[in-house]
């Protein structure tokens, strides 16, 4: 059997963790969580692969092209997360399972970014856990996909 392949989505201005606003987001890179997707999902038995863009139509041709190409999705689309219901009609439009993870704790913070637009189209959300938030939902997609041995 084929290994389950997951398309890792990174919004706006992750590419600038570690250095931006450490305090809230932590002092990893978007390159040093990513490697610790990687090795997950070296453990786990799935493939990810990985798409950052600060263009909101970058990520929605990124999700697009996901069917057919992948088995489950997990988004962090940052910014995006109260605003964009082009995002949201694209996860609903492929039909792939879809986590949405967060590095902050979005509902303890500001009113406004505490609701999220994506949320009605994903199995499930997972925040306020720093990095470990993307290693949290890789397993749990995984297990979701049936792949034996994720816990």
């Amino acid at each position: 059997m084929a290994a389950k392949r997951i398309l890792v989505i990174h919004g706006c201005n992750l590419n600038l963790l570690g250095s931006r606003e450490p305090e809230l987001y932590g002092s990893a890179t978007l390159d040093e969580i990513d490697r610790q997707i990687a090795a997950l999902a070296e453990e786990l038995g799935v493939e990810v692969s990985f798409v950052q863009s600060n263009h909101e139509g970058e990520i929605i041709e990124a999700i697009q092209a996901a069917r057919g190409a992948a088995d489950g999705m997990m988004i962090n689309p940052a910014g995006w997360t109260t605003t964009s219901v082009g995002i949201l009609d694209a996860v609903k439009a492929v039909g792939l399972p879809t986590i949405e993870v967060h590095l902050s704790n979005i509902h303890a913070r500001e009113q406004f970014r505490r609701h999220s637009v994506l949320a009605p189209a994903t199995i499930g959300q997972i925040c306020g856990f720093g990095a470990a938030s993307y290693l949290l939902g890789l397993r749990a997609l995984a297990r979701h996909l049936g792949v034996t041995g994720s816990p």
